[in-house]
């Protein structure tokens, strides 16, 4: 993901609704949806497809506030890392033309990148580089904005170091992928765009597939928000920094064909697929694992700028989940199991939006900086009109909205913060871990 609140956010769907039927029940989800739009919760679109043939469709929101402009199931939405997915199929498809080997090394191409002698490409694919995630540094929010060169790239991602030996461990780095996308261009002599549009979108008639450039909402693009008492419009990523880490837009119909040819073999072989979906510390090739009770879909999610998207194919089912969003203001993890809840024959849990009023005075008494003992990341409270805003460390500032007295909520990744003004004292909660906080 580029540019997201990470904490400690889970890539799992857990769920305690219980089971009262087979049958799937999308009018409850048409309510669920209308809640979230009333109550300025997300804006976005959804799909499921089975076998190929959309089963459930939905759209709410804007794709341009200013001129009011509805969004619509063929809106285009960047998908940020998603594009990781298309980028490894490509590299599959450059290693089964002999162009490409896994084992190959990173010093082929860049040795100036930190034990690029070490790295190979299929280290880069699994996240087993080491090498240091660029949007993880304070200055990527100082350029993200700006066109960069491949030389300023590749500088700029062997300046950021590091981190581990290679292949000791995963760690996700929007640095591989980058690097990936310059071998592509590199091998082929072509851009990325160009391998995009002979390799993948042209062959499967991906018409609204592409890299992204400046957001044009008359060409039904969708701006992207953040939610601070309004939505608030965000800044837009350059696409030459993320390129194939996440510079493709897509719609939801576009992205569900994409998923389904790639599982049908239209793409790379059995074996490559093989290589793609098979796991290690969590990471595939270009993929994760989302488990859904006992079922398990294969995917990625994405975030750039205020976007928010997730793809997600069971394969034994012929089952796709697809969720493109410019706008959320509510845990995305809640709207996904609402989505399955609903075709496997769930009741939906239905969240209360009910407002808490907090007063300056109160606002005031949690500022400031809190650490832990328990947890590396600080986190510095300040406020904007009346709205709470966190920062962590080595991350974007983010509003919270206020749910009960001394307590503060980012549904976005269920995080919790119950602040004691008395000591001093903050409760920071999240994907079932409580940690202790000081004010200092």
């Amino acid at each position: 993901m580029l540019r997201k609140f990470t904490l400690y956010l889970s890539l799992f769907w857990l769920s305690s609704t219980s089971l009262f039927g087979q049958k799937s029940n999308f009018e409850q989800t048409d309510r669920f949806f209308d809640s979230l739009d009333f109550y300025d919760k997300y804006m976005g679109t959804v799909l499921i497809s089975k076998n190929g043939e959309p089963i459930y469709q939905k759209a709410i929101g804007y794709a341009d506030l200013e001129k009011q402009q509805k969004l619509t199931p063929s809106t285009k939405f960047n998908i940020g890392s998603i594009s990781k997915m298309f980028t490894s199929v490509l590299i599959f498809q450059a290693v089964e033309e002999g162009n490409l080997t896994l084992d190959q090394k990173l010093a082929d191409f860049y040795p100036s990148v930190p034990n690029a002698d070490a790295i190979t490409i299929d280290q880069l694919l699994r996240h087993r580089s080491g090498i240091a995630n660029f949007t993880n540094s304070p200055l990527y929010l100082t350029y993200y904005t700006k066109p960069k060169t491949e030389d300023e790239m590749v500088k700029i991602i062997s300046e950021g170091g590091s981190i581990f030996t290679p292949d000791s461990k995963a760690e996700y780095s929007n640095s591989n992928y980058v690097l990936l996308t310059f071998i592509l261009e590199e091998t082929y002599g072509k851009s990325f765009q160009e391998l995009l549009e002979e390799r993948i979108t042209g062959p499967l008639k991906l018409e609204h597939t592409q890299i992204f450039d400046e957001i044009k909402p008359e060409e039904n693009e969708a701006r992207s928000y953040s939610f601070k008492d309004n939505w608030t419009l965000e800044a837009e990523t350059d696409p030459s920094i993320p390129l194939g880490a996440g510079a493709i837009q897509s719609t939801v119909a576009d992205l569900a064909a994409f998923i389904e040819k790639l599982f049908a073999g239209e793409l790379i072989s059995q074996e490559s697929l093989d290589k793609m979906t098979e796991l290690q510390d969590g990471f595939g090739r270009g993929v994760f694992s989302f488990p859904y009770y006992e079922r398990k879909a294969l995917g990625h999610n994405g975030g750039i700028d205020g976007f928010q998207s997730l793809l997600a194919h069971f394969p034994e089912e012929k089952l796709t989940l697809v969720t493109l969003s410019n706008g959320v203001n509510f845990n995305t993890n809640d709207i996904t199991l609402a989505l399955l809840d609903s075709y496997f024959g769930k009741e939906i849990k239905f969240p209360s939006f009910q407002s808490y009023a907090v007063s300056p005075e109160q606002l005031e008494s949690y500022l400031g900086e809190y650490t832990s003992e328990q947890l590396p990341l600080k986190f510095n409270f300040t406020k904007e009109g009346k709205t709470l805003i966190v920062q962590a460390t080595g991350q974007p500032a983010i509003p919270l909205e206020p749910t009960a007295e001394h307590t503060f909520e980012f549904r976005q990744v269920g995080a919790i913060f119950i602040f004691d003004p008395n000591t001093g004292a903050l409760t920071f909660k999240q994907g079932g871990g409580t940690f202790a906080y000081q004010k200092q």
